[in-house]
């Protein structure tokens, strides 16, 4: 039997980082007079820095020099990254550790494909580095999702092919990122905004390892 890659996001899907970019673009929309909600967060959900400081500009309806946007993108980073400093254990979602250990434990392969290009930091943060036999952060790649480059690149590096792929996602982008490269995609979340997924799970604790076993099959 040839061994299955089982593909995570990272923002949502193994850690709620979400939360912290939410703090660092609030920080920077305060400063400019701008009202900046969790909704309006739901906009940012796998946009790039670029894009989401433009989305956050266009709610105040301000318009910006290069030399501005370039010093509150720095600015945002550098808040984003002093959150996630204190990260630790606690912070892995909810049976994503059961799952990760089941998946080692019948000797198959572990994959990231995030956008996040602070996923390694993070991941040796929280004590999972060590499971992963593959990591593709957004440092590796030039396409977002729902460009498969992230997925196709983490399949590549562990030599598995795609349809022997499984991606974990929370994201629409991700999922139809997922089905484009040929492989099995499980929502993670809201099954009404993912139902592109193959599979839906309101998150991993609904999630058995019959489930799991199957897809190794």
């Amino acid at each position: 039997m040839s061994k299955k890659a089982f593909i995570f996001d990272l923002d949502g899907v193994i850690v709620d980082t979400a939360k912290y970019h939410f703090l660092a673009w609030q920080k920077i929309a305060s400063q400019l007079g701008i009202e900046f909600t969790p909704e309006h967060n739901e906009e940012l959900k796998g946009v790039s820095r670029v894009r989401s400081l433009d989305i956050i500009l266009a709610l105040g309806k301000i318009e910006a020099s290069q030399e501005d946007k370039n010093k509150w993108l720095t600015q945002k980073n550098e808040d984003y990254l002093s959150y996630i400093e204190h990260m630790d254990e606690s912070e892995i979602l909810p049976g994503v550790l059961n799952v990760l250990e089941f998946i080692k434990e019948k000797k198959q392969l572990i994959a990231l494909g995030s956008a996040s290009k602070n996923a390694r930091p993070i991941l040796e943060k929280v004590k999972i580095l060590h499971l992963f036999d593959a990591i593709v952060d957004g440092n590796d790649v030039t396409n977002a999702k729902p460009d498969p480059e992230v997925f196709l690149r983490a399949a590549k590096l562990v030599n598995a092919k795609n349809v022997n792929s499984i991606v974990f996602e929370d994201s629409v982008a991700g999922i139809q990122a997922a089905n484009v490269a040929n492989m099995t995609s499980v929502g993670i979340g809201d099954e009404k905004i993912l139902h592109e997924a193959k599979y839906n799970f309101k998150d991993f604790t609904f999630m058995d390892t019959l489930f799991i076993e199957a897809l190794m099959n």
